[in-house]
């Protein structure tokens, strides 16, 4: 009874937050990229309340129970990738997008190219995006339904309700301040039950004990079950969190370069600092609830189970906000891109400030709501991310890469080179799923050197491409 006061207790303060907000956006700019006018507290607190998760949490948790160590390079592969966008991609993508009044990644993929290739990307986004809303909700009805009872269908649905209702609300206006109180609920939250948790144990040293009595010494390897992991965290995850265009949106809403800089480095330290924190939720509940048939309940069987009254309700609070936070923020990167890439761009060139929020807010529910009947057909957090993080980083990595940083590649170029990747990438990943195929190294390897490959050879032959405005310091 308490947890459910609790959750219903945080989704009208949410609820609360999202409408007062809501009263200072009056525009498209204040909507989209927050009148260009995001500080480095703010820009900060928006980007890690987006990258603290269900994968960052209920997922990391479940592959801490499974793997120990190893499980921590899941969330500082996301770390890294933010610290190499705050000084490579990052502060390029803002300058362009501020000279040239950009507001999604898809203005600049026609800005840099043409509508084709912004076309293509979009579509192969909203496909995957679709996947890691669904894994934020399941996240959510997973808690829902261990601490409350709530049925799993219940629960995917309250959480699109919510995190739907304060992002069509405020825009990235709204949600970057209530990112901000969310990000302080988490901190609590989480510090509260590690520390809570360690003092019951007795401390690191008898949490190593207690897990080597389980006869689990792997799970004390940092590479745990073997480097193959490790590398394949890197390679999945790291160039999804340079390209990300839920990411980058919120970058196009910062004051300068210098915030850009100070505010995504500050989110990577954070995230590299956090990564051991599941891990850690991961161990003991490995200790204490060996038998488990889900991993990904790790994390929610502790709150209910191992924790006192008041550390379950602040970790449960902090859950709930890590994981609708992720949620805004994908509904946020597939509403905007659905109007600005197929509204605006082919049906109603002229819409003005006031229908684009409009139709804005009203794709971002239907978004929510797919989210929500999605995620009731999936069995795992992990998996669902996963199909994200992969489609996203073969489908995006190379027109954005060789945009930025090769004059030569135009429109062409960078369609063939999308299409080779993000083709190879999920012909590959479906023959490994049915077991017909056995690779060294992920599909999503295989797909990118052969686009990459693909982009170069095509570099090499004269021709002209729409590149030197976009490609200058």
């Amino acid at each position: 009874m308490v947890h459910l006061l609790i959750i219903i207790g945080y989704v009208l303060l949410m609820l609360v937050l999202g409408a007062f907000f809501a009263r200072k956006v009056n525009s498209s700019s204040d909507f989209y990229v927050a009148r260009r006018d995001l500080g480095t507290g703010l820009l900060f607190a928006t980007l890690l309340a987006a990258n603290i998760g269900a994968g960052s949490t209920v997922g990391a948790t479940g592959l801490g129970y499974r793997d120990g160590l190893s499980a921590v390079w899941w969330v500082a592969s996301a770390g890294i990738g933010s610290l190499i966008l705050a000084f490579t991609v990052g502060p390029r993508l803002w300058r362009i997008a501020r000279d040239n009044n950009l507001y999604t990644v898809g203005d600049y993929l026609e800005y840099r190219y043409d509508q084709r290739i912004r076309g293509l990307v979009a579509v192969l986004l909203w496909v995957g995006s679709i996947a890691i809303l669904a894994g934020q909700l399941m996240a959510i009805a997973w808690i829902l339904e261990i601490t409350t009872g709530l049925d799993k269908w219940m629960g995917c649905l309250i959480g699109a309700g919510v995190a739907t209702a304060y992002f069509a609300a405020g825009g990235l206006a709204g949600t970057a301040r209530v990112n901000s109180f969310q990000i302080g609920l988490k901190a609590l939250g989480f510090g509260g039950a590690i520390a809570w948790l360690l003092h019951d144990i007795g401390g690191w040293d008898e949490l190593r004990s207690a897990v080597l009595r389980q006869g689990s010494v792997g799970h004390l390897d940092p590479l745990g079950r073997g480097a193959a992991s490790f590398w394949r965290y890197l390679i999945v995850l790291t160039p999804s969190f340079i390209i990300s265009p839920g990411l980058l949106q919120k970058i196009f809403g910062a004051r300068s370069k210098t915030e850009v800089q100070r505010g995504v480095a500050l989110n990577g330290l954070a995230l590299l600092i956090f990564s051991i924190v599941p891990v850690l939720f991961g161990l003991f509940a490995f200790v204490r609830f060996p038998d488990l048939s889900n991993r990904e309940l790790a994390m929610p069987t502790l709150l209910l189970e191992a924790l006192p009254v008041w550390a379950g309700g602040l970790l449960l609070g902090a859950l709930f906000a890590a994981e609708v936070s992720t949620a805004d923020a994908v509904i946020f990167m597939l509403s905007t891109s659905v109007v600005r890439d197929l509204y605006q761009r082919w049906l109603h060139p002229e819409a003005s400030d006031h229908r684009l929020m409009t139709v804005t807010r009203f794709v971002a529910i239907v978004c929510g709501a797919i989210g929500g009947l999605t995620a009731i057909f999936l069995d795992s957090v992990v998996s669902a991310l996963t199909i994200f993080y992969t489609l996203l980083t073969a489908a995006l990595f190379l027109p954005i890469i060789g945009g930025l940083y090769l004059r030569q590649v135009g429109s062409k170029v960078a369609l063939l080179s999308t299409l080779v990747s993000a083709g190879l990438t999920l012909v590959l990943e479906l023959f490994v799923r049915i077991g017909v195929l056995h690779l060294v190294a992920p599909p999503l390897v295989w797909g990118l050197l052969s686009g990459a490959g693909t982009m170069l050879l095509a570099c090499r032959r004269p021709g002209k491409g729409r590149h030197s405005k976009a490609t200058r310091d």
